[in-house]
């Protein structure tokens, strides 16, 4: 029997019984469905959590004073200051971008008629590069504002809007800080939220560091930010920052000086973990199409005894019968991972058509990947009817009832 020929009995046979046909092949579609659509969640989560972590800053190191040591009293020297956002901008000039600090401090200020407590940071012209803020109206703070110590602010958006309506209506309004009167010269907002997690919550007043130096009982900057050049320099700058600190403070003195890349690589880990148990999941279904499609095809077997007894006897070889059960196993795996494959594309790119701008990768290695398994499937699960058939004797087939 040919190849051809096998195939057209095959057809016919599944044909002749479409709703069996159709509900076997079910179990495929969602298990190579689960598995597109796994993949891409995974690459898009992954995708996601990068322009996040990248969004609060590329390829920043952050450091502030953590304690003074076990059994030892704090002493403002043990701080970090100034002069030590200067010290590494001088010694590691050549490998970073930017490096700057903050400064904190707070005041009541009335806001749509009652007083409240208002963040006030200091920093210099760096901070919005280091920090990657969003400027909604006027301009960020210049190295003009920073050296003349001018008394500018600039507001976060929502404090904006609470006072003044818009972000472009503060924009030359006056706020009064400690008792003297500023000058709004912009209006910006973090490019990711960090939901008051950082320096900056959704109320708070950036004015230029020289300044608030004079508001501050003492000087402690907290924290300090550096921005590497290159990625690959961002592991090596953190130690040196570190050990920069340390020799720069008294011995025992603790600092904690980290990088977004350890946050990074958890995240991935977390990602990795989740798609690992959701392609088990996945696995699990198809396994489990797969025993279906066995069952189905014993049942097939059985079913048509007598007609395999017919095609022995009029010259069918047991390899013939062999390959036309098999080849109709592989046709139910394959037609249900192919419609489950479509499944699985289509829903990511229904998201992209309904929702402009929104990217949402699709791994054609997953798609190789599941028709792959569609056909290993049909393969595995359905050598064991295929060879039950073809074992058959042809005188008891032919007397089968």
């Amino acid at each position: 029997m040919f190849l051809a020929e096998a195939l057209r009995f095959s057809l016919h046979a599944l044909r002749a019984n479409r709703v069996r046909t159709g509900l076997t092949a079910l179990g495929l579609v969602i298990g190579n469905a689960s598995v597109i659509l796994v993949v891409t969640i995974s690459l898009t989560s992954r995708e996601y959590i990068l322009e996040q972590i990248q969004g609060v800053g590329s390829n920043m190191i952050y450091a502030y004073y953590e304690t003074a040591g076990a059994n030892r009293p704090e002493v403002e020297a043990d701080f970090l200051k100034w002069a030590d956002v200067e010290a590494v901008r001088r010694q590691l000039d050549g490998r970073i971008r930017a490096v700057t600090g903050v400064m904190t401090s707070f005041d009541r200020m009335m806001i749509q008629g009652r007083e409240e407590d208002v963040r006030i940071i200091g920093s210099d012209q760096h901070y919005a590069e280091v920090r990657n803020l969003v400027l909604l109206a006027g301009r960020m703070l210049d190295a003009d504002a920073v050296q003349w110590r001018q008394k500018t602010a600039l507001l976060t958006e929502k404090l904006a809007v609470r006072l003044f309506g818009t972000p472009q209506a503060a924009v030359g309004q006056v706020v009064k800080l400690h008792g003297l009167q500023f000058t709004v010269t912009g209006v910006f907002k973090e490019r990711v939220e960090s939901f008051g997690l950082s320096e900056l919550t959704r109320e708070t007043v950036l004015i230029p560091i020289t300044v608030l130096r004079y508001f501050a009982p003492v000087e402690r900057i907290d924290p300090l930010y550096v921005q590497v050049r290159r990625t690959e320099d961002v592991e090596p700058v953190t130690v040196q920052v570190r050990a920069l600190i340390e020799s720069r403070h008294r011995p025992g003195a603790r600092y904690t000086v980290e990088n977004l890349s350890s946050i990074l690589a958890a995240a991935r880990r977390i990602a990795l973990a989740l798609t690992v148990v959701l392609l088990l999941v996945a696995a699990i279904a198809l396994v489990i199409s797969g025993i279906g499609i066995m069952n189905i095809m014993l049942v097939t077997v059985t079913e048509r005894t007598r007609e395999i007894g017919v095609r022995m006897a009029v010259g069918a070889s047991r390899r013939d019968i062999l390959q036309q059960f098999l080849l109709e196993a592989v046709l139910i795996s394959v037609s249900g991972g192919v419609l489950g494959i479509l499944l699985g594309v289509a829903l990511p790119l229904s998201v992209r058509w309904l929702a402009a701008g929104v990217r949402v990768p699709i791994s054609a290695v997953s798609i190789v990947v599941a028709f792959a398994v569609s056909f290993l499937v049909g393969l595995v699960f359905g050598l064991l009817p295929a060879n039950r058939a073809a074992r058959l004797n042809p005188t008891e087939a032919l007397r089968y009832e």
